[in-house]
């Protein structure tokens, strides 16, 4: 975890502090920074892009972007990961009242930081996540079924942030405003995870008695992997977050995380069908169920692509229950 962040700032006091994590994200930065500096809600704020070593020309546009709007800033990132970035710019500029984090792999709301602080004075929440919808952000076959998996029940399993819907109390949501406070009193994220931090800080702020409000209105567009080995490493990796974190604090799984989990063990077993017939009916029945509901998805969506997205949901309950188990038996090994 992170140490607190400092009450007082060299800079000055000022009322957001908008992070962006960034990597190689040259493609959606500029439409990022012009729609976040013309935003209501920043005008008092400092929006500082922290950089983990990107190989493209992410920071040369941030540093035009500075050179227009001395509220933009660049911090470079060592450490690479979000949870290292979002703590950093937190220590350097915490004289803030609210924390925004923004993922520069997704498409905002124009008044997105305006309406954020508005749901957390209303509701007097202590953090504030919103709904998300996944969206390709080219026209690749593979992209767009990708989307249409990752906007369905079968490929969110149901999770309340990715669908819009009113305000309501959650447990976790995608990370969107904390009030600095918060932050600071739970230390940061835990920068031992790589993904899942999102969940785990949630965790410990819960446990000092925080609220955690889900403003379903307030949607964000998500741009998903573009290949299959990118969503599959990417699933394997929320997987293992999500095993560590629940084992760190103790937590079940929920019915929608143990179905995933089941698949690699489901898939362990196949091979066996030669000896046993029904040792291939688990893999079978779930290849069938993700394949069928892609089909019919396409049908709904009137788009071929779409009735391809079985594939990627696949994937995605493939990487996540590899991540999942990978995770369990690496921290049940640590506590050895």
């Amino acid at each position: 975890m992170s140490p607190a962040p400092s009450p007082a700032s060299a800079e000055g006091a000022y009322r957001v502090l908008v992070v962006v994590p960034c990597l190689n994200e040259e493609r959606h930065l500029p439409e990022l920074l012009a729609t976040l500096c013309a935003d209501p809600g920043a005008a008092d704020a400092h929006i500082v892009v922290v950089d983990g070593g990107s190989e493209d020309s992410s920071a040369d546009i941030v540093r035009r972007a500075a050179a227009e709007d001395p509220r933009v800033r660049l911090l470079d990132n060592p450490k690479r990961i979000q949870s290292a970035a979002i703590n950093l710019a937190a220590r350097q500029f915490g004289a803030a009242e609210y924390l925004i984090r923004v993922d520069a792999h997704a498409r905002y709301p124009a008044d997105y930081v305006a309406r954020l602080i508005g749901a957390c004075e209303e509701s007097g929440a202590d953090c504030v996540t919103v709904s998300m919808r996944a969206e390709a952000a080219s026209p690749t076959c593979f992209e767009q079924a990708n989307a249409a998996a990752q906007n369905s029940v079968l490929g969110a399993g149901g999770s309340p942030h990715r669908k819009p819907g009113p305000r309501r109390w959650v447990e976790h949501g995608h990370h969107a405003l904390m009030r600095m406070k918060t932050f600071s009193d739970a230390q940061g994220y835990n920068e031992a995870f790589t993904h899942n931090e999102d969940a785990e800080l949630d965790a410990r702020i819960r446990a000092k008695g925080g609220k955690i409000l889900l403003a379903a209105d307030i949607v964000i567009g998500y741009f998903p992997r573009a290949n299959a080995r990118a969503l599959l490493r990417q699933y394997f990796r929320f997987g293992a977050g999500r095993a560590r974190m629940l084992l760190l604090h103790r937590e079940p799984p929920k019915p929608r995380q143990l179905a995933p989990a089941l698949i690699l063990p489901a898939l362990l077993l196949a091979p066996f069908a030669p000896f046993w017939i029904w040792a291939a009916a688990p893999a079978a029945l779930w290849l069938i169920a993700c394949f069928g509901f892609g089909a019919l998805l396409g049908l709904k969506q009137k788009s071929l692509c779409a009735a391809w997205s079985g594939f990627p949901a696949a994937l995605m309950h493939l990487g996540w229950s590899a991540g999942f188990w990978s995770g369990a038996l690496a921290s049940l090994g640590a506590k050895r």
